[in-house]
């Protein structure tokens, strides 16, 4: 465990600090949640719901991901903030941990459009962090609200335009030659309300030929009609014409270089560069005081290249190491609520519907020596869900609330093969499942309550994960490999409230049983494939918000997970055998100081505990601890804001690592994080 102890016993002093503050929180009755397709006040939830808010998101930060300020929230693990090539891997309640890039196992939303592919997959590179107000996570099964979800939510909601017009310019600089320009303007005219935020970012990155450029804009209108209906517009570009791969490293690599890049991601040119267009509408209207219909309609459109590490030169790995796609996704749904009385008792219910549509045009090519050669593969990928639910919540006392919801899904998924040199390889896969949960929460004092939860939960695999194993062909193969939808059951309990005035704490805990979880096997240049094996968790949550004195705050999280393979039929000697890629222990701490004039201090930790990388659990990543400071003051002059800031990331110097490729095939796992490393920046914003 090394220097883990020092997470355990911080943990203990958090606590203690806590409970001896007097301490100023908002009102649980205060803090509405829309994650959970209900206006609820999160004293209401039956189930894990954490929130960040905006001043932690955007305010002194680098805004490289949403990890950054998302590592205070118990239960959620985040890997690789510095490979753009990869995108941010997120795992709640180790669901998502599978991947080596995107995101599995978690609904991601951002302004109540999805996210997340009708197949599965989710992606980051079009969240606009230096837009984003809050974030809402759902900790636990989802798939009652929102169809194919094991892990839980993530949404996130753009800033709405301010009362009052303002342009606002930041520049942010760093080592490694970081550069990031930010414009955005905000306002209010009439019924409209309006925010345009534009981005670039370019960097080196700390390894070899991790180089990246990104491009953004995101804007969100908002049309008032009257008070009781409006409508929302989201548009959203993004232009990444690079982000290249150094790969990862074996642990004699990293002891003699921990920035050096895998020779086969040069000699391969491994990156990627895409472009992404996305369009969609909210559209809500209020009937009375009792009835409100919500309609969403969205279109995204995106073009991606990705150069990966395999090629001819590989004996017994298929020569289509150049990954190429046009992709259009689509979808909408409707969503009615009534709020009012059933049986003279306060309810309120929820139901509506989901389609959601991807058509991915997909080819690859040979990569020779980092050149793009001959057509290898030529298949249309087309996935189709649709997804019917309803939820129920009921105050059957004043003091006790029961919330009944479920929902029936239908996945289907179909390829056409269009290279058929080897062979029609065409095939189609259906799924579907209903998905009920229940919950009650007991408002046992006027600040705390306790709630119980039972939940079900399934999740189809990806387009990715359904690939021919390689390893075990000698020629290209499209089609479908035999891994099946995986299905979770959930038990959680819990408590959130005050303590006093001035101490917000959430503690958790839950067992759940998962038949068919998709798991990695093994990992070929940068592709995984993946096979079905039966898994059992347990685990443990708890955060601490306390307000110490004068703008002191301390911030504590604190997540165990005992996660382990229960079943494993192609490979037995792994069963009773640890998850690979999460830890058992992880802790996160934070003081943070703000002053009325405009003065702000912060300083974090995150020690996270020893884990496996392979499901053998031969390999073993070490437990690191890793600090990082920030500070900034805010100048007024007359409608003018001017903020400088700068920051320390890995404050201690840690060696540790950003990511871990899971069951990496030649001991190829690691990817070093940054040592020591500053960054500052400055922002004006002019009021009118």
């Amino acid at each position: 465990m090394g220097n883990f102890y020092f997470g355990r016993w911080a943990v203990a002093a958090g606590i203690l600090l806590s409970a001896s503050a007097s301490y100023g929180v908002a009102d649980l009755d205060e803090i509405t949640v829309t994650a959970t397709r209900q206006d609820q006040t999160l004293a209401n939830i039956s189930s894990a719901v954490s929130i960040v808010e905006q001043e932690d998101i955007q305010v002194g930060r680098q805004q490289l991901g949403l990890d950054e300020s998302l590592n205070r929230v118990p239960g959620i693990f985040f890997q690789n903030r510095y490979n753009f090539s990869q995108d941010l891997r997120v795992a709640i309640r180790g669901f998502g941990s599978r991947a080596n890039f995107g995101i599995r196992g978690i609904k991601v939303f951002v302004d109540d459009l999805p996210a997340t592919l009708a197949d599965g997959q989710s992606g980051v590179d079009d969240i606009d962090i230096g837009s984003t107000s809050r974030v809402e996570i759902i900790r636990g099964p989802s798939s009652a609200l929102y169809g194919s979800a094991s892990g839980g939510v993530m949404s996130l909601y753009t800033e709405d335009g301010a009362d009052s017009p303002f342009v606002e310019g930041r520049v942010t600089v760093g080592e490694y030659d970081h550069q990031k320009y930010q414009l955005k303007f905000s306002g209010q005219t009439g019924k409209l309300n309006y925010l345009v935020n534009g981005s670039y970012l370019a960097s080196d990155g700390y390894r070899v030929n991790s180089r990246v450029e990104h491009g953004l804009v995101n804007s969100k209108f908002r049309y008032e009609f009257d008070d009781s209906s409006d409508l929302t517009v989201i548009f959203n570009l993004v232009d990444s014409p690079q982000a290249d791969d150094s790969g990862g490293i074996n642990g004699a690599d990293v002891a003699a270089d921990r920035r050096q890049a895998q020779a086969r991601n040069l000699s391969s040119n491994a990156g990627e560069e895409l472009s992404q267009q996305k369009l969609g509408w909210i559209y809500r209207r209020e009937f009375g005081e009792r009835h409100e219909i919500r309609v969403r309609n969205y279109y995204l459109w995106r073009d991606f290249q990705a150069f990966l590490p395999i090629g001819s030169h590989i004996r017994f790995v298929p020569d289509d190491g150049v990954v190429e796609f046009d992709r259009f996704f689509f979808g909408g749904g409707v969503q009615y609520t009534y709020t009012g009385e059933w049986f003279g008792r306060p309810n309120q219910f929820t139901a509506g519907f989901d389609i959601d549509i991807q058509e991915d045009d997909r080819q690859r090519y040979l990569n020779d020596a980092g050149i793009q050669g001959a057509l290898a593969f030529d298949q249309l990928e087309e996935a189709e869900s649709y997804g019917f639910y309803f939820r129920n919540n009921l105050a059957v006392t004043d003091f006790l609330q029961l919330t009944l919801g479920g929902r029936y899904d239908i996945v289907d998924l179909s390829v056409e093969d269009r290279f058929l040199a080897n062979a029609n390889q065409s095939g189609e896969l259906d799924f579907d499942e209903f998905s009920p949960s229940v919950g009650l929460t007991w408002t046992a004092t006027d600040s705390v309550s306790f709630y119980f939860n039972y939940a079900t939960a399934f999740e189809t695999p990806t387009f990715t994960e359904l690939a021919n194993p390689a390893r075990n062909l000698n020629v290209n193969l499209g089609g479908f490999a035999s891994v099946d939808a995986q299905n979770a059951e959930s038990f959680e309990i819990g408590a959130r409230g005050l303590i006093g005035d001035r101490i917000y704490f959430d503690v958790a805990g839950f067992i759940m049983d998962v038949e068919d979880e998709v798991v990695s096997v093994t990992n070929i240049g940068n592709r995984s494939f993946f096979e079905n094996a039966d898994t059992d968790r347990n685990g443990f949550e708890v955060a601490i918000v306390a307000d110490i004195v004068g703008g002191l705050q301390f911030t504590a999280s604190y997540t165990y997970s005992d996660f382990e393979f229960d079943r494993f039929p192609t490979n037995t000697a792994a069963e009773g055998n640890d998850l690979p890629g999460l830890p058992e222990n992880q802790f996160f701490a934070e003081l943070a100081y703000r002053h009325d004039s405009g003065f702000y201090l912060s300083w974090d930790i995150l020690a996270v505990d020893k884990l496996a990388v392979n499901n053998a659990n031969t390999v073993i990543s070490d437990s690191y601890e890793v600090s990082n400071l920030r500070a900034g003051h805010r100048f007024g002059f007359a409608g003018l804001e001017v903020s400088p800031f700068l920051g320390v990331n890995n404050l201690f110097d840690q060696k540790y690592m950003s990511n871990l490729r899971l069951n990496g095939f030649g001991g190829r796992v690691f990817e070093p994080a940054p040592t020591l490393n500053f960054y500052g920046g400055l922002s004006v914003r002019l009021n009118y």
